[in-house]
Parts: C-alpha cells; sequence; structure tokens
C-alpha cells in the first residue's frame, strides 16, 4: 500500500496540524507552565549570570588597566639609567603590578643601602641581594593573586550552570510523567508543555555557563601573560640591581 502526501495528511490529525504551524508557546507561557523547583533554579541561574557578566565586566576593565599602565611604566623604565631613579621621586601608581613589584624591591634595596647618616652605600652583599629577590618574589605573588580574585565566580558559573540546569529538566519531566501516570493519558498535546517548561532549565543552565567558559578563558589566558611579564620584569630588575650595587666576591 502507497501512503501519498494526501492520504498522510487526511489520517493526521487535523488539530494537531493546525497547532504545530500557527500555535507556538511563549516564554511567559512556558514559564508559568514550569514547576516551582524549575523557577526556583532559574532564578538561582539568573543570580549566576548576573554575577558572572559583572566579573567578566570588572576583571576585564581591571586586566585592561593594568596593561595599559605596565607598559608605559616599563617605558620610562627603561629610559631611568640608575634603578632607583623613579623610587626617588616617590610616585604612586595605583593599579600598575610592574611598579608594585618595582617599589618592594626598590624598597628593600633602599633599606639595605641607606646608612645612619643618611647618605647611600655603593655596594650591597650577595646575602642582601637575596633578600631583596625574595621580596620582589613575594610582589610577584601578591599581584598575580590580585588578578586572579574573583575568577572562581566563573568557574562556578562554567561548571555549576549546566548541572543545575539539567537538575530542573529531570525534575521536570519526572513531574510530567507522573502528571501523565496520573491521568492515564500519555499523548503528545499531554506531555508537550510539561517537557517543553522542564528543557527551559537546560536552556537557561547554558546560556549562563557558555558566556562564561568564555569570559573565563579569556581573562585566564591573560592573566597568564601579566604574570610571566611580572617574573620578567622582576629578573630584570634584579639584574640591574646586581649590576649596579652587588659587589665582586
Amino acid at each position: 500500500m502507497v501512503i501519498t502526501g494526501t492520504n498522510l495528511a487526511m489520517n493526521f490529525p487535523l488539530g494537531l496540524l493546525a497547532s504545530a504551524g500557527s500555535q507556538k508557546l511563549s516564554l511567559f507561557e512556558i514559564w508559568k507552565l514550569a514547576t516551582a523547583e524549575a523557577q526556583i533554579i532559574i532564578v538561582v541561574l539568573a543570580v549566576f549570570s548576573i554575577f558572572a557578566w559583572s566579573t567578566m565586566a570588572a576583571k576585564a576593565l581591571q586586566m585592561r588597566r593594568a596593561k595599559k599602565l605596565n607598559h608605559h611604566f616599563d617605558i620610562e623604565f627603561r629610559r631611568q639609567k640608575a634603578v632607583l631613579e623613579i623610587f626617588e621621586r616617590r610616585l604612586g601608581v595605583e593599579g600598575c603590578p610592574l611598579f608594585s613589584v618595582y617599589e618592594d624591591g626598590c624598597s628593600e634595596l633602599d633599606v639595605r643601602t641607606k646608612n645612619p647618616d643618611g647618605t647611600r652605600k655603593t655596594e650591597i652583599s650577595i646575602k642582601s641581594m637575596e633578600h631583596i629577590k625574595r621580596s620582589m618574589e613575594g610582589a610577584v605573588a601578591r599581584e598575580a593573586l590580585k588578578l586572579e580574585s574573583g575568577l572562581i565566580l566563573l568557574a562556578i558559573a562554567v561548571s555549576g550552570g549546566p548541572f543545575l540546569g539539567l537538575l530542573g529538566t529531570v525534575w521536570g519531566v519526572m513531574d510530567t510523567f507522573g502528571g501523565v501516570a496520573v491521568k492515564q493519558k500519555a499523548d503528545l498535546a499531554a506531555m508537550a508543555p510539561g517537557v517543553s517548561a522542564a528543557l527551559i532549565t537546560t536552556v537557561a543552565g547554558l546560556l549562563v555557563a557558555i558566556p562564561s567558559m568564555f569570559g573565563y578563558n579569556w581573562l585566564v589566558h591573560t592573566m597568564r601573560v601579566l604574570t610571566v611579564e611580572l617574573d620578567n620584569f622582576a629578573q630584570s630588575l634584579a639584574s640591574r640591581m646586581e649590576t649596579e650595587f652587588l659587589r665582586d666576591e
């Protein structure tokens, strides 16, 4: 027996064809059909999304400013003939990681080279240089932690968002099948609204996780670049200090 398109259309319920072609549940209607548990999960995901976007914006501005200030400070530092020239001006550059490392290193060097009468020594010992290096290493670690702070919120959004969405979907589908069992009527009209309302939590979870994943990866990459720049600068600063102040033994 050959089933033609005309026969298929005649045998298929006309009401279902009409609803598929002209009716579509809006997001507001799906929200009303969702269970209370699914609505709570969606609200939690919305809060996650707000925190994630706020963190991404704040960290992006922080790292952009840090890169800009690092660039300008590095240019100025390379122009100086003596390593302590900028330090002796008593400048303050808020938000510049390179300057923080420079200031900590030069503060320790200043203590090691100052005489009681106010004059400055021209040489320091290897032991004193080791103390200065440890001070700069501590400054590098501190600045790296500042750059990293807040990224845990994005990591939570990336890993937790889809699972919360999946929890809401499973819960909603479970309730839908429970309702079908009570009504003893398993047709598409009875199941589709409940399943649609259940799936919206998965969509919400993905809408939180996907932007957070891209933002997290970009911020981690930028943070690693800045941390490497801090390490390289600390080594370069230590080399200049050794060249100017370390005596041969």
